[in-house]
């Protein structure tokens, strides 16, 4: 199997990215404003990130999209988009869960919890475990959290690894709950390669091209042949959108 050319995109996070690449090389990436619609930006980015690599997008061999949870709108856009350039040309692609692309680009850990902003002082969350090599293993199921119910689920582990913009967001919150129960909590590049008896929370960079991740994993499934035809492809939500709850008031 030869080295494919990926398109991936990133709809699901404010402003979003993309990547395109041969495999594991970077041939041109795009990152969003989070001031502009994806809906009004996604085509052009997609056909100028194409230009600046030389490539048609008759070349891409494999679409690949975080699949949620994340933004409700944005996920249907890039969903769309991606099945509609994917069928078009009959090629392959690949959904990636948010999350694990969050692990993912926070690097190795055997505990990390991937958090993303879900509106409302909210979180989207799950714990997962990332290898040397970069194989993301789930730990437990995605979730729509609260702040309180966030650290009744993951504050008896006392050794993790933040990530995520939500886990920025929250920063605070997990500031102050460790300084209470005297846990060290430290940026990530302040506690690697430094030794610490006890136990250690450290927060991961914010990623700010999530696309590159997602590419990452869908190289990694396009490997094993696990590949899924674009009308296969479906959102993870996690939790109902607004307009559902809304409705359910009535």
């Amino acid at each position: 199997m030869g080295t494919p050319i990926i398109l991936s995109l990133d709809t699901a996070t404010l402003g979003g990215s993309i990547w395109l690449g041969s495999g594991t090389t970077e041939l041109a990436v795009r990152t969003g404003d989070p001031k502009v619609s994806q809906s009004t930006s996604l085509l052009q980015d997609v056909k100028d990130s194409l230009n600046q690599a030389g490539l048609e997008l008759s070349e891409v061999d494999l679409f690949a999209c975080a699949s949620g949870p994340g933004s409700f709108t944005g996920l249907r856009i890039g969903l769309a988009t991606l099945k509609g350039l994917a069928a078009s040309l009959e090629r392959p692609s690949v959904g990636i869960p948010t999350l694990r692309a969050v692990a993912h680009s926070a690097g190795p850990s055997p505990a990390t919890v991937a958090l993303l902003p879900a509106g409302r002082g909210e979180v989207f969350a799950q714990l997962l475990s990332v290898s040397e090599s970069g194989a993301v293993t789930e730990l437990d199921a995605p979730a729509h959290l609260s702040p309180p119910k966030l650290l009744e689920r993951y504050t008896s582990r006392v050794s993790l690894k933040w990530a995520g913009a939500g886990a920025h967001f929250q920063r605070d919150l997990l500031v102050d709950h460790a300084q209470k129960h005297g846990i060290y909590f430290a940026l990530q590049s302040d506690v690697e390669g430094v030794d610490h008896d006890g136990d250690i929370w450290s927060l991961a960079p914010e990623e700010n091209n999530l696309a590159r991740h997602v590419a990452a994993l869908a190289l990694e499934v396009f490997q094993t042949g696990d590949i899924q035809s674009p009308h296969s492809l479906s959102a993870i939500y996690v939790r109902p959108s607004d307009a559902e709850l809304n409705q359910k008031c009535r």
